[in-house]
C-alpha cells in the first residue's frame, strides 16, 4: 500500500534515514559555529525510495521540486548524488524565474533544476507563444533550442482537434536569453497559412513588457501617382517610457522620403512628435493651373500633441499640425482633412467651474482657401462657475468670456462678456416637469476693416459697440407611461416659452454663428444660433413632443417639432426654416431591431407645402461581422448661394462587409455626389459624381491579420489627382508583446 506523505525538507534527508538508530549510542560532538547555508531543494511526492549502494534517491507520484524560483514537476525523479545529475521522467514540467515554462517527457538536469537537457520539448513562453522543438538544452538562464518551431497560435479547435497554426517560424536553432527578453531564429523560415517563405539569417523578435528595438514589419503599397511604395519602419526603445521611429519610404514614381516619430510618457502627462518630409513636385492648388505651373521643393508635414496634468485642477493640450502645401497631405494619405487645426489649451476643471484658455491657428488646404484670411483665434478665454448654493431655489451659473480673432488680412474683431443664468427645475401635482429660466448677458464688441468680409451679413458696423442680452423661459413636459402593442410607450407632450427684448445684431460682427440650420437638437434651445456672436431674439413658443416604444428586440423613438414667432425679426438667411412666424417642422425617429437593424431618420418639412428640405438616412442592417450601412443627405433649403457656410448638397455613402468563411471577409465603401447646379448653383458636377471607392479582402484569426485593398479617389484638386492606391496589410499578432 502507498503511503501519501510530503516532505518540505532538504531531499537528501532520505540518504540519512538508514544512520538514525546507530546515532543514539555517539557522545554529542561540540557545537561548532554555524556553516554557511547552501541552497535547499523542496519537494513533494507520494514515495521515496533510497539505494544506498549507488546513493541515487528516487521520487515517484505527482513530484514536486523548487530551487532558487526553478519548479519542477514530474510523475518520477530520479537523482544520482554521486553525479548530481536529476532525471526526471513522465509528464515534466519546468517553470522558470522568469514565467516560461518547459514541457518534456525525458528531462536530465543538474541538482540546481536549472541546467540540463531536454528530448521532444515544448516551451510555453510567458510573452505567449510556444517553442517545440527536438532538444533542448539550458545552461544558466539561456535555453538553446535544435530543430524548433515557433507560433503564438492555437493548434488545436475548439472540440480539441489538431489544427495547422495560421503561421509559425521554424528554425534550426532558436536560443531564448531572458536576461537579453530576446528569442533568436538562425536558419529560420517563415510558414504563412502553409506556404514557406524565407526570413533573414538572423530574425529575433523581444519578449519583454517595456518594449524592444528592431525592424517592425514592412507595409506596402501601389499608388497611380507614387507607384510602388515600401515602408520599413525601425522602432527603437529608448526606454520604458520613451520610443522613436523612423520609416524610409521607398517609390518607384517619386522620391524617397522619410517619417519619423517620438513618444515619450512622464509623471504628468504624455506627447508625441512626429513628421514627413520628401522632394519632388508640388501640384498647384488654383483649378485653372497646368501641369507646367507646377514647382519642385522639399515637401513636409508636422505634428505634434501631447497633454500634461499639472495637478488634480490644472492641465495643458496642445495639438500642432502643419504642411508646406495644399496637396502633401493626400498625396502622400497623411490625412483627409480638409483644414489643419492648431491648439494650445490650458483648462481647470472642478466640480463647479470650468476655465479654458486657448490659442487657435488653421492652415487651409481647400483650393479656395486664402491662408492670409484664415482667423487667429489668440487668445480664446471661456470661464464658467456653479454656485454651490441655491438662488430662489434654482441653479446658478455665471459665464466669462473673451475671443480676439486676428487676420493678417482682412477683419480684425474682439469681443468681451460676462452672463449669468438661473434655472429652477420642479415637478407639478399631476406630474408635468416645469423648468423655469432667466437669463442675462452684456456684450463689449470691437471690429475693424469689414469692408474685407465679403459677404455682408457676417460684416457688422466698424468701431465699438455695446449690447444687452435678456430672456425668460418656461419649458414644461408631461410624460405619459403606459403599455403598448406588447411593450411600453411613453409619449411626453413639450411646450417651451421665450421671452426676450429686440436685440441689436446686425450691428455686431458675426465670426461663430453663421452655419445657423434649424433641426430636432436645437428645436428647444435658448438660443439657436451655433455660437455668441447673434442672439435669437423675438419671443416665441415652440412645441413638440417625443414617443417611444421599447418591446423585446424593438426600440422606436421618435422627436416632431415646431416653433411660432410672437414678433417678427428679420436675422436668419432665408431657407434656414427660422425665417418667418411659424418655422419649418422638424423630427428625427430611430429604430432598432436587437443587433441586426438600427435605422436613423432625420427630416425637416417646409411650415408652407411640406416640401422636405432636409432628409437624412443612416441604416445599418446585419451583425458585427456581416452589414450593409447605408447613408442618405439632401439639403434642399434655397440659400443664396454667396452664404459659403450654408451650401445646399445631395450625398449617397454605402458601405459592408460579408463574413464569407470563418476569418475571411470582403469589404468595400464608396461615397458619391449627388450635388446638382439645381441644388447648388456653384456646383460643378453633374449630380453623379463618384468621391471615392474602396474594396477589399481580409483574413484575420487569433494571430494573423492578412488583407489587400483597393481605393479610387476621384477628387480633383488644382493640377492633383489622386488616382488609384493598391495597398498590402500584413500583421502577425503575437509576435513578442
Amino acid at each position: 500500500m502507498r503511503r501519501s506523505f510530503a516532505w518540505w525538507i532538504a531531499l537528501p534527508v532520505a540518504a540519512a534515514s538508514a544512520a538514525v538508530a546507530n546515532a543514539q549510542t555517539i557522545a554529542p560532538a561540540p557545537q561548532a559555529a554555524p556553516a554557511a547555508t547552501e541552497p535547499v531543494i523542496e519537494f513533494s511526492a507520494d514515495a521515496v525510495t533510497y539505494d544506498s549502494n549507488s546513493d541515487v534517491v528516487t521520487a515517484t507520484g505527482a513530484v514536486r521540486m523548487e530551487r532558487e524560483g526553478n519548479y519542477l514537476a514530474a510523475d518520477e525523479v530520479v537523482w544520482n548524488r554521486n553525479s548530481g545529475e536529476v532525471r526526471a521522467l513522465g509528464n515534466v514540467v519546468i517553470l522558470t524565474p522568469e514565467g516560461d515554462k518547459l514541457v518534456g517527457e525525458n528531462v536530465v538536469l543538474t541538482d540546481t533544476l536549472r541546467d540540463g537537457t531536454v528530448d521532444n520539448l515544448l516551451v510555453v513562453l510567458d510573452s505567449g507563444g510556444r517553442i517545440a522543438a527536438a532538444r533542448g538544452t539550458r545552461s544558466g538562464r539561456v535555453t538553446t533550442l535544435e530543430n524548433a518551431i515557433y507560433s503564438p497560435c492555437p493548434v488545436t479547435t475548439e472540440s480539441g482537434c489538431p489544427r495547422r497554426p495560421s503561421w509559425s517560424i521554424t528554425a534550426a536553432r532558436v536560443l531564448n536569453d531572458p536576461s537579453q527578453e530576446r528569442v533568436r531564429f538562425e536558419g529560420g523560415r517563415l510558414q504563412l497559412l502553409g506556404i514557406t517563405l524565407p526570413l533573414l539569417p538572423v530574425f529575433s523578435f523581444g519578449t519583454g513588457t517595456n518594449g524592444d528595438s528592431g525592424w517592425l514589419t514592412p507595409d506596402f503599397s501601389l499608388s497611380t501617382k507614387k507607384g510602388l511604395e515600401v515602408a520599413v519602419p525601425y522602432h527603437w526603445q529608448i526606454a520604458p517610457n520613451r520610443d522613436f521611429t523612423v520609416t524610409p519610404h521607398l517609390y518607384t514614381g517619386v522620391w524617397p522620403a522619410l517619417e519619423a516619430k517620438y513618444r515619450q510618457l512622464d509623471e504628468i502627462g504624455a506627447f508625441q512628435i512626429g513628421g514627413f518630409v520628401t522632394y519632388g513636385e508640388i501640384e498647384s492648388a488654383d483649378p485653372t493651373a497646368t501641369d507646367e505651373a507646377n514647382d519642385r521643393g522639399i515637401r513636409a508635414y508636422f505634428e505634434a500633441n501631447g497633454r500634461a496634468q499639472l495637478d488634480p485642477y490644472w492641465s495643458i493640450t496642445s495639438s500642432l499640425r502643419v504642411a508646406t502645401d495644399k496637396t502633401v497631405t493626400r498625396r502622400y494619405d497623411i490625412t483627409r482633412d480638409d483644414r489643419l487645426r492648431n491648439v494650445i489649451n490650458v483648462e481647470r476643471i472642478s466640480p463647479n467651474s470650468y476655465i479654458t484658455i486657448a490659442g487657435w491657428a488653421f492652415q487651409g488646404l481647400r483650393s479656395t482657401d486664402e491662408q492670409d484670411r484664415i482667423p487667429f483665434a489668440l487668445p480664446a478665454i471661456d470661464a464658467h462657475f456653479r454656485l454651490p448654493n441655491p438662488v430662489a431655489g434654482g441653479r446658478v451659473e455665471i459665464q466669462a468670456n473673451s475671443l480676439s480673432i486676428l487676420r493678417i488680412d482682412g477683419q480684425d474683431t474682439q469681443r468681451a462678456f460676462a452672463s449669468a443664468r438661473w434655472d429652477l427645475r420642479r415637478l407639478t401635482p399631476w406630474g408635468q416637469e416645469l423648468t423655469l429660466t432667466g437669463y442675462a448677458r452684456g456684450d463689449v464688441y470691437h471690429t475693424d476693416e469689414v469692408n474685407e468680409t465679403a459677404v455682408a451679413i457676417y460684416r457688422g458696423t466698424e468701431g465699438w459697440h455695446t449690447r444687452g442680452i435678456g430672456a425668460l423661459a418656461a419649458d414644461l413636459k408631461w410624460p405619459l407611461i403606459g403599455p403598448a402593442l406588447g411593450g411600453t410607450q411613453r409619449l411626453v407632450p413639450r411646450l417651451q416659452v421665450v421671452l426676450t427684448p429686440p436685440t441689436e445684431n446686425l450691428e455686431i460682427p458675426n465670426e461663430d454663428a453663421r452655419s445657423i440650420d434649424l433641426e430636432d437638437s436645437n428645436l428647444f434651445a435658448l438660443n439657436r444660433f451655433p455660437g455668441y456672436d447673434r442672439w435669437e431674439d423675438g419671443s416665441r413658443v415652440t412645441y413638440g413632443f417625443d414617443w417611444a416604444l421599447d418591446r423585446p428586440k424593438l426600440s422606436i423613438m421618435t422627436t416632431i417639432g415646431q416653433s411660432y414667432r410672437i414678433t417678427t425679426r428679420q436675422i436668419f438667411p432665408e431657407g434656414t426654416g427660422l425665417t418667418d412666424r411659424f418655422s419649418d417642422i422638424v423630427g428625427r425617429t430611430r429604430i432598432r431591431y436587437g443587433r441586426l437593424i438600427d435605422i436613423t431618420h432625420r427630416f425637416r418639412l417646409d411650415k408652407d407645402n411640406l416640401a422636405v428640405r432636409r432628409n437624412e438616412v443612416d441604416l445599418t442592417l446585419g451583425s458585427e461581422q456581416t452589414y450593409v450601412q447605408v447613408g442618405y443627405l439632401r439639403l434642399n433649403r434655397d440659400i443664396d448661394p454667396l452664404i459659403e457656410d450654408l451650401r445646399d448638397k445631395e450625398e449617397l455613402r454605402l458601405a459592408g462587409r460579408i463574413l464569407f468563411h470563418r476569418y475571411w471577409s470582403i469589404f468595400g465603401a464608396t461615397v458619391i455626389d449627388l450635388t446638382s447646379q439645381r441644388e447648388d448653383p456653384l456646383s460643378t458636377t453633374d449630380g453623379f459624381n463618384p468621391v471615392r471607392h474602396r474594396l477589399g479582402l481580409t483574413y484575420e484569426d487569433e494571430c494573423l491579420e492578412l488583407g489587400v485593398s483597393w481605393r479610387r479617389d476621384y477628387e480633383d484638386f488644382g493640377t492633383f489627382r489622386k488616382g488609384s492606391t493598391f495597398a498590402l496589410r500584413f500583421s502577425l499578432k503575437g509576435l513578442g508583446r
